[in-house]
């Protein structure tokens, strides 16, 4: 019997982000794009195979030395189109960079604004530092990704995932407003 598509992936991630850690030095990089998944799985109900995958997938490109070549002759070319939709292009300044990304998204399939939006959930509860400067920058990635995918809205996966980012921004305004901010 065959791996299904995204136990594949996860393992693919496991062995592209080995050695990697999260920003608080201690937590293994790929615990991040598991979370992720499984956020679009289970919190956003999501059974849509090319959307878990990418969810495992999203930051190979753009964190590792995979490329889009070896995505699309693993995965498929679904998958592939939406990891690189998803991998922000470090040849460009930020600014220019960040329209870019955001013009990207807005073209591509659901799934993508999907697992960005598992991606801005999962960053936003992990988040470290949680200093007034660090939630905010969080508080913005939450409002793009949901205006992203307020076209998607139909799909009943995203209508939850739109009300689970806004939840943990409506509690990042909180913490901000307990820190007098």
């Amino acid at each position: 019997m065959e791996a299904s598509l995204w136990q594949r992936a996860a393992s693919f991630a496991a062995r592209a982000h080995a050695g990697g850690l999260r920003k608080d030095g201690r937590t293994p990089y790929v615990a991040h794009p598991f979370r992720v998944a499984f956020t679009v799985r289970h919190v956003f109900g999501c059974e849509d195979e090319i959307a878990i995958a990418a969810a495992l997938l999203h930051d190979t490109i753009e964190d590792t030395s995979a490329d889009y070549d070896e995505i699309e002759e693993c995965f498929g070319r679904d998958v592939a189109d939406c990891v690189s939709a998803l991998t922000k292009s470090k040849a460009m300044r930020e600014d220019e960079r960040e329209i870019e990304y955001d013009q990207r998204l807005g073209r591509a399939p659901w799934q993508v604004r999907l697992v960005k939006l598992a991606d801005v959930y999962d960053n936003a509860i992990d988040l470290t530092p949680r200093d007034a400067k660090h939630v905010r920058k969080s508080i913005r990635r939450c409002e793009r990704a949901s205006s992203l995918a307020e076209q998607d809205k139909h799909r009943p996966e995203v209508a939850r995932a739109l009300a689970c980012v806004a939840q943990v921004r409506e509690q990042q305004i909180r913490e901000l407003g307990a820190l007098g901010l």
